[in-house]
């Protein structure tokens, strides 16, 4: 068998070779090649000499092949004894098929670089060797030229890096090289032939068979195998039959071997899979498009169906769900468990929970380390969250070193997310509610307006109090003070206000009319009505919400003339929007000259009321440096400013009702993820919840992780923080005593915002002598500066100051030298030796006037009591 193989190996060849030598003898003859090869000779040579050359050719490479035939059979059984030792569990048949080992020569010729028409050699057929080694090459059709990929240009960090993009395939595209196919690979067996007989017997090679296969040669060039040199197919497959000579070998493998139709195809969804899809969208739908309590839980409703029937996403919100304890009982477990079973997926909203629970020790051991990863590959999935938290992070440098810019690209991408959801009104108000400040000053700062002062307005709105229902109307549109945004509610009180002709209402039904909302249908023409009735009673509101509809032409034709008056009037009375739409113009130049100067100065004004997209739109034009000096620290700042205005600001409300109900864990858990983001107030409320050890959470690591989120808190310049750290670094809570720490804290407050607190413990200190010298007058002048600074530190400030004079006298009179000051006034010249007899005397007599003093007092009383 292996004899007949070597036969049919010979005769297959011999005619490949032939048909190969003919194809390069048609390429030779082209003008067209790249290389300018010589002009072929004259073809018309005599038939009989032209067959004596072929027959002695066909002999001599019958020779050569013999030979090789030889070298192969010894190969095969070398390969035999190797297999033979193979474990029938891996055994393979040990006679290895002629086609597989064409496949492995083509194959390593692919892979090989380019080299010169005169040292290539092609081993992916046999040569055809006339006395000497001669080489054989692959052909193509003179019109058609092999392009050859190169690889392409590394792309920089801005371009794209999808293999997919058309820019990517563009690049690959230029970067082709049109070069004729005569890459060949040199054949190890042929190092021993000379090369400059193989060079001349080519020649006579081509010559010869450029007449006989001349028939061949007028082939249609769709019959010439003009693919790409990647594009070999296998020929396992193939059986190999003896070529009659009047039927040429062709290269084009497809005519021997069908390749079946590998187009992919889109595998249809399952019922269960398109319900858990639209569950999901409006369960999602509900939750970031509205702020009330029932809406939202209906969503979470929806999402918890399409996360039972296997909705990945909808698995992963409620993960967040169950670790907030929002909507669903807190189960961190359960969370941390599908976190991990998501993220293997390459999920981003999972790698963010575990970079969180990474980052805050919940549930797990703390890594820094491994939290940077799995936030780094969510900001990179496109995870806002993720993004947030890593932006953060290089940002104050938390597990890396501190990078400006880097922070700046997160912080960026997340801010252009918040800044499209918002509406021209600024969005909706969310109260951030300090609980150290609700501590130490009993209620007042929450800013929750008390449930009686609500029913108080209502009750005045309703008997037709004109301002209770304008100021309930404010309430409920923009939220915040423990409201719910309830546009029904805002249109109904504005609509009775705006019946008494109130302006303010009629301006603020402008705007729900402009906007629109699920409530009230968006109407441009009802919007201009109310706002011209506004603006001619000279109401700022009324002024830019005209100024508006001129602007973009909404009800009327553009008129930016008119537009820029409004927005005038309407600023100069102090309205935010009227500022922020004045920056506007003057940055784009519409009706105006361009003047970025003053689109700085009205986008300042605006912003310093609290307009979001005035922070947004300062925040590029520090980032581009247009209008003012480039600045990525400002741009970062106002950046994150932007992002903190995003939906999951609402968390806060969550949290502190949360901590109101008793929920600590929950409480904690929700102001941990705020403090992740950067939130400086919900970073001081973990560290009040740690330091009061309110919480069973991170019970054994309360003060350690206290101390690191007072720092975080100090470090974005809450002072409260700053003297926490202190006190820390006084007491040893969490850390070492270390008073030169704690005072260096008291310091920064002190110099920082003048706190009373911080200087009455600098005055201590001083006094004591503790990380500080210990001097009386400083700590007098730090007492003075504590009363000063605040009337309630007047009190504790005498008692300090009469304790520093007792001191500073005890200290003086306990540093004098007695015996010299008795000298000094003549005195023990007096007394000589017998003092003590006169001291004795004195007290003697003190004591006989003070029993007679009572003696006499006590007879006194007894006529008054009979």
């Amino acid at each position: 068998m292996k004899l007949g193989l070597i036969i049919l190996f010979i005769f297959v060849f011999c005619h490949l070779g032939a048909e190969c030598d003919s194809q390069k003898n048609k390429e030779m003859d082209s003008p067209n090649q790249m290389d300018g090869a010589k002009d072929v000779k004259d073809s018309s040579i005599d038939n009989e000499l032209k067959t004596q050359k072929t027959d002695s050719i066909i002999a001599t490479d019958y020779v050569s092949l013999t030979d090789k035939a030889s070298n192969l059979k010894h190969s095969i059984d070398e390969d035999e004894d190797i297999k033979s030792k193979i474990n029938d569990k891996d055994q393979i048949t040990a006679t290895k098929p002629v086609s597989e080992k064409l496949e492995a020569k083509t194959v390593s010729k692919n892979s090989q670089p380019q080299k010169t028409e005169d040292d290539i050699k092609d081993t992916s057929r046999p040569q055809r060797v006339h006395g000497k080694h001669q080489p054989a090459h692959h052909q193509m059709k003179e019109e058609k030229q092999m392009p050859v990929r190169h690889s392409p240009p590394t792309p920089s960090q801005d371009s794209p890096i999808s293999d997919a993009s058309p820019m990517a395939d563009k690049t690959t595209m230029e970067n082709e090289v049109p070069i004729k196919e005569e890459n060949s690979v040199q054949d190890v067996s042929s190092h021993s032939v000379a090369q400059d007989k193989t060079v001349q017997h080519k020649e006579a090679q081509q010559k010869i068979l450029a007449t006989s296969h001349n028939s061949n040669s007028q082939k249609s060039s769709n019959d010439l195998h003009d693919s790409k040199p990647d594009d070999v197919k296998s020929t396992d497959s193939i059986i190999v039959k003896p070529v009659r000579d009047s039927i040429p070998f062709t290269h084009d493998l497809s005519q021997h071997l069908e390749t079946p139709d590998v187009t992919p195809t889109e595998t249809p969804l399952t019922e269960d899979e398109i319900k858990a899809n639209t569950l999901y969208t409006d369960g999602m739908k509900k939750i970031n498009s509205s702020y009330h309590f029932d809406t939202i839980k209906s969503g979470y409703e929806e999402l918890l169906q399409a996360a039972e029937l296997g909705h990945s996403s909808a698995k992963v919100e409620i993960a967040f769900a169950q670790l907030h304890g929002r909507f669903v009982t807190i189960n961190i477990g359960e969370a941390k468990k599908t976190f991990m079973e998501q993220a293997t997926k390459g999920l981003p909203q999972a790698q963010t929970g575990l970079g969180f629970l990474y980052g805050t020790g919940v549930s797990m051991n703390s890594s820094q380390a491994k939290s940077l990863i799995y936030l780094t590959f969510a900001a990179l999935g496109g995870d806002t969250m993720g993004q947030m938290m890593l932006g953060y992070r290089y940002w104050a440098g938390i597990g890396v070193s501190q990078n400006c810019e880097t922070a700046l690209t997160y912080y960026r991408k997340v801010a252009a997310e918040v800044a499209s959801t918002v509406k021209i009104s600024g969005g909706v108000m969310i109260q951030r509610i300090r609980l150290l400040d609700e501590v130490e000053a009993a209620g007042s700062a929450s800013g929750k307006m008390d449930e009686d002062l609500i029913q108080y307005y209502q009750f005045l709105a309703d008997k037709g109090d004109v301002q209770a229902q304008v100021g309930l109307g404010q309430l409920n549109y923009q939220g915040g003070r423990g409201f719910e945004q309830n546009m029904k509610k805002a249109f109904q009180y504005f609509s009775l206000a705006a019946g008494a002709d109130n302006a303010n209402a009629q301006a603020y039904l402008g705007k729900i009319y402009a906007e629109g909302s699920d409530e009230v249908k968006q109407n441009n023409e009802t919007a201009l009505r109310y706002f011209e009735k506004a603006a001619e009673q000279g109401n700022p509101v009324g002024q830019a919400g005209l100024g508006t509809m001129y602007l973009h032409g909404k009800g009327v034709k553009i008129d930016y003339e008119k537009a820029l008056k409004n927005f005038q009037l309407s600023s100069d009375q102090g309205w935010v929007e009227g500022q922020l739409q004045l920056g506007n113009m003057y940055y784009r130049g519409l009706g105006v000259k361009r003047d970025y100067k003053q689109a700085v100065r009205y986008f300042n004004l605006a912003s310093q009321n609290g307009h979001l997209l005035a922070v947004y739109n300062l925040a590029q034009m520090h980032t581009s440096g247009v209008g003012v000096q480039r600045s990525c620290h400002m741009a970062v700042e106002l950046y994150k400013n932007v992002c903190e205005r995003g939906r999951w600001s609402a968390l806060f409300d969550a949290a502190y009702q949360q901590y109101q109900e008793g929920k600590i864990d929950a409480a904690l858990v929700t102001y941990l993820t705020l403090g992740e983001l950067g939130y400086e107030v919900a970073q001081s409320n973990v560290a009040h919840i740690l330091d009061q050890q309110e919480s069973k959470l991170l019970l054994n690591e309360s003060y350690p992780r206290a101390l690191l989120y007072w720092n975080r808190a100090a470090s974005q310049g809450y002072i409260a923080a700053r003297i926490k750290l202190g006190d820390y670094h006084y007491y040893g809570h969490g850390t070492d005593v270390d008073f030169e720490t704690a005072a260096s804290h008291y310091k920064v407050a002190s110099e920082q915002s003048n706190n009373p607190q911080a200087m009455f413990n600098l005055g201590y200190m001083h006094e004591q002598g503790l990380g500080l010298k210990k001097d009386y007058h400083l700590a007098k002048r730090f007492y003075d500066l504590a009363a000063e600074a605040s009337p309630d530190a007047q009190a504790p400030v005498m008692m300090a100051l009469m304790k520093v004079w007792i001191l500073y006298g005890v200290e003086y009179l306990t540093g004098l030298q007695w015996n010299q000051v008795i000298r000094s006034t003549g005195i023990h010249d007096y007394i000589s030796d017998d003092w003590d007899i006169y001291v004795m005397t004195v007290i003697a007599l003190v004591l006989g006037f003070v029993i007679a003093f009572r003696r006499q007092h006590a007879m006194q009383r007894q006529p008054a009591q009979r």
